[in-house]
């Protein structure tokens, strides 16, 4: 596929999840098609609030194309607090054995991670620590969608926040919107897709250890990416999920 081919499908299928871009969005999503080869099919960036941010997984396809040396990863025990549930960790990205080491840090606390994701945030820091380090490795100067603090926050902590809490169930449905387990479930039916592989892919597009794990926002805009790749190519489709398919056990 030739770049030019790259952007047209980006832009498409950027279209098709967002809605309408503007030539400032469709501009920088073409900018990020050229330089970093960043696809929307795969989940290597997310468009929010009219910005375009990428993701973990979209700057570790990024290190592995370009044949990246490693990650260092170190945990700041002194910068820690397991009872507060505060973390802080360095990492380390190595472009080639013979480059120095671009550093980046991430901490991760209740206070600046989103009340979907509390409990996971060691995992968080980890996973900012890196995104830091890549990013400056590579020279992206996006903002990558794990640093967000929240994607949505209440505008007031009072009963604003208290009535926030008992509309939302435990999957994030409230009284005026759809269960997403249940939109997505019913995505699953309707083109005839594998629920164990689009699991797999949610977790890797929402980039987290499970699709549990993921807020809503990023659940939701899995399941609109989703539906326009299914509308799209659906046999292209199935074939990204066929790739997150266990390999099979070697016969004795």
């Amino acid at each position: 596929m030739t770049k030019q081919e790259a952007v047209r499908l980006n832009i498409s299928l950027a279209r098709a999840t967002w809605g309408r871009l503007s030539k400032v969005a469709r501009d920088g999503l073409k900018e990020l098609t050229t330089k970093y080869t960043l696809s929307v099919a795969l989940g290597d960036v997310q468009f929010i609030d009219g910005r375009w941010y990428v993701t973990n997984a979209g700057l570790l396809r990024l290190a592995s194309r370009d044949d990246c040396s490693g990650i260092q990863v170190f945990r700041l025990s002194k910068l820690c607090d397991p009872v507060t549930n505060r973390w802080v960790f360095k990492a380390i990205v190595y472009k080639s054995s013979r480059s120095r080491g671009f550093v980046g840090y991430g901490d991760a606390d209740p206070s600046n991670v989103s009340s979907f994701l509390h409990g996971a945030e060691m995992r968080i820091a980890e996973t900012r620590a890196v995104n830091r380090a890549l990013r400056k490795a590579y020279g992206i100067g996006l903002c990558s969608v794990e640093e967000l603090a929240s994607l949505s926050r209440p505008s007031a902590p009072g009963k604003s926040h208290e009535l926030s809490a008992r509309s939302h169930s435990a999957n994030g449905s409230s009284s005026s919107q759809p269960r997403l387990r249940d939109q997505l479930c019913l995505l699953i039916r309707q083109h005839n897709l594998d629920p164990t592989l689009v699991k797999a892919y949610a977790a890797d597009f929402c980039g987290t250890p499970s699709v549990k794990e993921a807020s809503r926002e990023l659940v939701q805009s899995f399941i609109s990416h989703l539906t326009a790749c299914a509308k799209e190519n659906r046999d292209m489709l199935v074939c990204r999920l066929n790739s997150y398919a266990p390999p099979p056990e070697a016969k004795p």
